[in-house]
């Protein structure tokens, strides 16, 4: 079931019930019920929600890791290996999970717009 969160600062965010409930808990708050965050908590739930660490990042890295120490002639024989294993294989955004840090974004902007003009989020109402 969504989840709706409203201010008078900005429209309307609608969220899953588990992803919204996953943010919330990062801020001790839970979507099984009505819920309030106070312009004054704001800054510290912007702080907790923009700490929150994409594992996709992590793995990124590491790859980056693995191609500078190989040379760049096993670089190009990997990929040719890769495209004999696999003629016609693409992979699409669709392919990919989105992480919990890509699902707070919007939230992170309804926040951060409800506490330039003051005004309070509600969710369960």
């Amino acid at each position: 079931m969504p989840i709706t969160f409203k201010s008078q600062a900005t429209g309307d965010l609608v969220m899953l019930d588990k992803h919204a409930e996953a943010l919330l808990q990062l801020l001790g708050k839970t979507a099984k019920a009505a819920g309030v965050l106070e312009p004054a908590d704001m800054a510290h739930a912007l702080t907790v929600l923009r700490a929150i660490e994409d594992p996709r990042d992590a793995q990124a890295a590491a790859r980056a890791e693995r191609a500078a120490e190989a040379s760049a002639g096993d670089e190009q024989e990997d990929e040719k290996e890769q495209e004999d294993e696999a003629p016609g294989l693409t992979l699409s955004f669709q392919d990919e999970p989105v992480s919990l840090r890509q699902r707070a974004a919007p939230f992170i902007r309804l926040i951060e717009q409800a506490q330039a003009e003051g005004k309070p989020i509600v969710w369960g109402v």
